[in-house]
């Protein structure tokens, strides 16, 4: 874990992750609210891709939760089977499409707690559709935004909550809104796991982790 950035070398960092992309968009397909906490439910130990070809079907037909709930577990299970976990995850989609119905009108809410109390739905997927949908600077902290916060300093922390905090806490405001895709995408497809690609990234001379491993 390096040690945490102090605030101008962050700033710096994410103004060149600004100047590279402006507005970064998440990679998963959705119409609505409600397709995308089904896409984000469905993404876990899953790719964006693999849920994107399943969903794109999904979607033309069922993007309520009442249609959801129409077309029925079964039906959904005939999209999604090429997903891992398919089965656990119709039962949730359908669950979570019924207690929208019944108790939210059929909306989506826009409040971590209540989206939490739905099937399937942890703090990283609520995160996403507050960030994503209603433009709330949730941070949604997954295996490549916490590798990425701990290797490079911008948000140390032990655990994936603690990564949320440090993100909230150190990244300065005009950034937060992004802040998630930005960090994700570079730990996609700049910070990767095993190999990461040092030549390739534009903030390497503001990261620890480089000179500590040449």
């Amino acid at each position: 874990m390096a040690r945490q950035l102090d605030y101008a070398t962050i700033t710096e960092i994410f103004r060149r992750f600004r100047e590279a992309d402006a507005e970064p968009k998440g990679e998963l397909e959705h119409v609505n609210a409600f397709t995308l906490l089904v896409a984000v439910a469905l993404s876990a130990q899953a790719t964006d891709a693999g849920v994107n070809k399943a969903t794109r079907s999904l979607f033309k037909i069922a993007d309520t939760p009442q249609k959801m709930l129409d077309l029925g577990e079964e039906g959904l299970i005939e999209h999604i089977k090429t997903i891992g976990l398919f089965r656990q995850k119709a039962k949730n989609v359908i669950r979570l499409s019924r207690i929208l119905v019944e108790d939210y009108a059929g909306e989506v809410p826009s409040s971590r707690a209540a989206l939490m109390t739905l099937p399937g739905v942890g703090r990283k997927t609520a995160n996403v559709v507050l960030n994503m949908w209603f433009h709330y600077p949730a941070q949604a902290v997954d295996t490549h935004i916490f590798r990425v916060g701990n290797r490079t300093g911008i948000a140390a922390g032990k655990d994936v909550v603690a990564v949320e905090r440090a993100i909230e806490d150190n990244v300065p405001v005009a950034f937060q809104q992004h802040a998630h895709h930005w960090l994700i995408l570079h730990g996609r497809y700049i910070c990767v796991a095993r190999k990461p690609k040092c030549g390739a990234c534009h903030i390497r001379d503001l990261c620890p982790y480089e000179e500590k491993t040449l």
